[in-house]
């Protein structure tokens, strides 16, 4: 599609918009639109107006004036590709990986690093406001980041015909990858011999998707896409291949304490901030009852039962063995419950001091939300990694529980992603 041939031509500008050349391919651009971009949404796009019109554009910046292609028509929203920057802003920088704009895993690689910093705590004040009515000042909200690239811990490749790489924005089509700036050195080691590897005859063809996890020096393989089941010794093909491959679970070590993670069980994927989002999010409480809803591997639950005198940990998916296992390991006592923490609530009758809860996607949702109002915990402090999820759930929240603490922690650099940490305070 067109967007291929120019994707890697965005940043530059004064060019004219029809008949413009990208690496000797005559674009042969028909008509172009002319833009100033207002603002950046939760997503990565900007957003203009055309006769009134929302259009969303990728790749661009606050300020900007860009050309680009006519959007398709659509009943809610338009989305339209960039051609060109004629007046970029003073944040745009080079990205610098060689498939940013096809692959979908990064939106802001074309932004300066401070800058995406302002913008995403920007969208998360609007997205607070318009979602929950509740005014917090942007100013208020704390922002805390680390390493910029090579922070990812988890990436999952995709095989197809002797290649490797992700998946192109909006589309299944494969863009292959040599190395990843945004992954681990490890992950792009690793990523290095697969690159090898599936040109080998021995690569089974019925494998189409593979993630690796690593704590750089342990490297764990989860089959993620495979059309029949993978014979034991192509593990053994990467444990030789692949230095520090380990043939069941990694254990991965945060402020000391030691965490088991099984195949496919979720654990945060920051190297670089995974045991600052714990400190934040327990921060100075204490006391004598806590509960760690959507508990996972346990990386909330062992830091808590340190200052907590009973603590229940609550996890129904793969993880919940990691859970038991892990708080057992650091000499812990945590009621360990394999429950879903939506039913845990609904058939809880006390509340505990404490409360900390690390949601899906999809947010704690009206039931969950119901159910704390009527339990009345004096603390409730939420792990969320999406913004209108998260102001969904704070509109509900908020006539019981005042804000006493918001913080954005950028997990995901270089991605329109956005992990924030609430500590609500029981206003009675």
């Amino acid at each position: 599609m067109e967007f291929d041939i120019i994707a890697r031509c965005f940043p530059q500008s004064g060019r004219a918009a029809s008949g413009d050349h990208c690496g000797g391919v005559n674009l042969r651009v028909p008509m172009a639109l002319d833009l100033t971009i207002e603002k950046l949404v939760y997503g990565g796009e900007g957003l203009s107006r055309v006769d009134g019109e929302v259009v969303f554009t990728p790749f661009v910046l606050p300020g900007e004036v860009v050309q680009v292609a006519p959007p398709a028509s659509k009943k809610h929203a338009q989305r339209a590709s960039l051609l060109r920057v004629t007046e970029p802003s003073q944040h745009r920088v080079e990205p610098c990986c060689a498939i940013f704009g096809q692959c979908g895993g990064c939106h802001y690689q074309h932004v300066d690093y401070p800058a995406q910093l302002r913008f995403k705590r920007g969208i998360l004040a609007e997205t607070l406001h318009r979602g929950a009515k509740i005014e917090f000042e942007e100013g208020r909200i704390s922002v805390i980041s680390g390493d910029a690239w090579g922070y990812r811990n988890r990436a999952q490749f995709h095989i197809e015909n002797g290649k490797v790489g992700y998946r192109q924005m909006r589309s299944q089509k494969l863009i292959p990858a040599s190395e990843c700036p945004i992954s681990s050195p490890k992950i792009n080691e690793a990523l290095a011999r697969l690159n090898r590897m599936v040109k080998d005859r021995r690569w089974p063809k019925f494998v189409t998707s593979l993630e690796v996890f690593t704590d750089e020096t342990q490297v764990q393989w989860n089959v993620q896409e495979a059309t029949q089941p993978v014979a034991k010794h192509f593990f053994e093909w990467l444990e030789r291949e692949v230095p520090g491959t380990v043939p069941g679970s990694l254990d991965y070590e945060v402020n000391g304490d030691i965490f088991s993670i099984a195949g496919n069980s979720f654990f945060q994927v920051n190297r670089s901030l995974v045991g600052c989002l714990a400190d934040l999010a327990i921060g100075e409480a204490a006391g004598t009852t806590a509960w760690d809803l959507y508990a996972g591997a346990g990386l909330f639950s062992v830091p808590l039962a340190r200052k907590f005198g009973k603590v229940t940990a609550v996890e129904s998916g793969r993880a919940a063995d990691d859970l038991q296992r892990n708080t057992q390991r650091a000499g812990l006592e945590v009621e360990s419950i394999r429950q879903n923490s939506e039913a845990f609530l609904i058939e809880a009758n006390d509340a505990p001091e404490f409360v900390l809860a690390d949601p899906p996607r999809a947010g704690l949702g009206a039931t969950a939300v119901t159910r704390l109002l009527e339990l009345g915990p004096l603390k409730i402090v939420i792990v969320a990694c999406d913004p209108a999820t998260l102001a969904r759930d704070l509109a509900g929240l908020k006539d019981r529980y005042e804000i006493e603490r918001l913080a954005m922690v950028d997990l995901f650099p270089q991605t329109f992603h956005i992990e924030t940490i609430v500590a609500l305070a029981r206003k009675d």
